[in-house]
């Protein structure tokens, strides 16, 4: 085994381990065991735990802004919402372990932490999107900044709940969180569907 092979085996064996066990429960020895290599082999490669699961993290993180990003294609704001709703919704049923990772270790409510971070940025690059809808509709669009926050946390928490449960089925949650996000409570319809083609 090449050591760029060795290296992608050992991030392959944590990362599976952290989102089991998260980070304080997983150890470099039985990182070291799974991979069948000594301790001191995870520690020339990442210099001990920390290093090995900033790794993790941070493929994590890019995985998932890229794939929020990639989606953001429409031209309509509702539409965006649906297409922001769907991805986050498609990282999660795609990588789970990753997913787990993120919000186990950074619980929300933190100032700081990846999934905390990671939240931060997506919403702030939604702004602009609530932003353009606010002026259209003749509201401040100082306040998209907040509501950005405000939407992005809703989809967040409800992938965590949906994690697990993986029912209903993911178009009719993303379908829900729009409904919520885009008519509020005021004015919800009985049978929400959404309008862009679903994903997969």
């Amino acid at each position: 085994m090449t050591s760029a092979e060795r290296r992608e085996q050992l991030i392959t064996i944590a990362r599976t381990l952290f989102a089991q066990k998260g980070y304080e429960g997983s150890s470099v020895e039985e990182i070291a065991a799974r991979a069948e290599v000594s301790k001191p082999v995870v520690y020339e490669h990442f210099g001990g735990k920390e290093g090995l699961y900033a790794v993790v993290v941070d493929r994590e993180v890019r995985s998932l802004l890229d794939t929020v990003t990639a989606s953001l294609t429409a031209g309509r704001a509702h539409e965006l919402v649906e297409q922001a709703a769907l991805a986050l919704l498609d990282y999660i049923e795609g990588s789970s372990d990753g997913f787990r990772i993120l919000v186990r270790d950074s619980p929300v409510g933190s100032s700081s932490g990846s999934f905390v971070s990671i939240l931060s940025d997506v919403g702030t690059r939604v702004e602009h999107i609530l932003a353009e809808e606010f002026k259209r509709r003749g509201l401040d669009p100082k306040n998209a900044p907040m509501y950005a926050q405000m939407l992005v946390g809703m989809v967040a928490l409800t992938g965590q709940w949906w994690l697990d449960a993986r029912r209903p089925k993911k178009q009719d949650v993303a379908a829900h969180l729009v409904n919520l996000a885009w008519n509020g409570l005021a004015g919800l319809e009985a049978k929400p569907t959404l309008s862009t083609r679903p994903h997969k």
